[in-house]
């Protein structure tokens, strides 16, 4: 019964998927995700492409920036001083993660280390970039009450994935 389930609102989808760069073609990332269709986990321009589709649909989407992770904002780049790095020499093109002083964690890029100082970048690394997936539907359930609630899958056993 469960394969003739479409993806629409409040059911797991699991995509495998290919990320690329329109601009340069390269492959930015290959991988399976699994998210609630219809809950805003997704980016809205795929998870319109994807509704409807069925468990072996392939499909290729392209999103502008503005679609997908945004505009690059320059205004997101800042600079603090190496101290702030706790006597530790940050590597270039690194992901980090700064606390804010309510608890929630930013990730930031280093972009270059320039004497005493670091630029630091808040822009998602894929912000600015025109983006073409290339999705497989892998699978296709119902959400659990509790994936619901908590607006997130629970993947069995792993602990929580969170993006």
């Amino acid at each position: 019964m469960g394969e003739h389930q479409k993806v629409e609102k409040n059911k797991v989808v699991k995509i495998k998927y290919e990320l690329y760069d329109t601009q340069t073609g390269e492959k930015l990332e290959e991988s399976e995700y699994a998210y609630i269709h219809g809950t805003g986990a997704m980016l809205p321009g795929l998870e319109k492409a994807l509704e409807g589709l069925k468990v072996g649909d392939e499909k290729e989407v392209e999103l502008e920036a503005k679609e997908a992770y945004g505009e690059y904002k320059e205004e997101l780049v800042d600079r603090v001083p190496l101290e702030a790095f706790g006597g530790q020499t940050p590597q270039k093109d690194t992901v980090y993660y700064a606390q804010t002083p309510e608890g929630e964690v930013l990730p930031f890029t280093v972009k270059d280390i320039q004497g005493n100082e670091v630029v630091i970048d808040f822009n998602h690394p894929l912000a600015g970039k025109n983006l073409k997936f290339k999705v497989k539907v892998v699978e296709v359930r119902d959400a659990t009450p509790e994936e619901l609630e908590h607006g997130h899958v629970h993947e069995d056993g792993h602990g929580h994935h969170h993006h």
